[in-house]
């Protein structure tokens, strides 16, 4: 019973459904944001379809499909960071708002830390966290304060990583930091000093 809770945690909360939520609750709070329905499309696809392929293409490419969970968590990771960087550069060419283009360097930069730490460094830095609090800060800074509320869905995403010996407390708590500083950079990166 407890297995099967803290497995439907984790499918409920992984990050292209987190992304998700986060892009819908911008789209009819802060419409500026994206500024036109297709750069909201294209942000959909980006953040959220281009991750949730990895699932689909482990069991059918020969690199990734033998490595079980590990090939799968691998994917994720290389499928993710390519829609991020794609992106980005779509962004980079169509007129988009400097908060879309915050959005998508956040999770730019999230995805290269968490490359970083587990393939050079072999720190398995949780992408799951990473993804639940990435879009957590991103609404905080978006919308409003109260929202760290969101929050609040944070230790029971631990907890089922925990106890599906996913990760170490350590791990989940590097993850978490992850979309923190990410954000930081990016909002000094395009807006400098100036408040949204």
């Amino acid at each position: 019973m407890k297995k099967g809770l803290a497995m439907a945690i984790r499918v409920l909360t992984i990050a292209p459904m987190m992304a998700l939520v986060l892009l819908l609750t911008l789209y009819f709070a802060r419409s500026d944001v994206f500024g036109t329905t297709l750069n909201f499309v294209l942000a959909v696809i980006f953040l959220v379809v281009f991750p949730v392929l990895a699932y689909p293409l482990q069991p059918v490419l020969p690199k990734f499909k033998t490595r079980g969970r590990e090939g799968q968590r691998s994917l994720a990771l290389w499928m993710a960071f390519l829609g991020y960087i794609l992106g980005l550069v779509c962004a980079l060419l169509l007129p988009v708002s400097r908060y879309l283009m915050i959005i998508y360097m956040t999770y730019l930069l999230s995805g290269v830390a968490l490359i970083v730490l587990n393939k050079v460094f072999g720190i398995k830095a949780s992408g799951h966290a990473c993804g639940v609090a990435g879009p957590i800060f991103s609404m905080v800074y978006f919308l409003s304060p109260w929202l760290l509320l969101g929050f609040l869905i944070l230790p029971a995403v631990y907890w089922a990583s925990l106890k599906m010996g996913r990760h170490t407390s350590s791990e989940l708590l590097i993850g978490t930091a992850i979309p923190t500083y990410a954000l930081l950079i990016s909002i000094l990166i395009f807006l400098g000093h100036r408040p949204i």
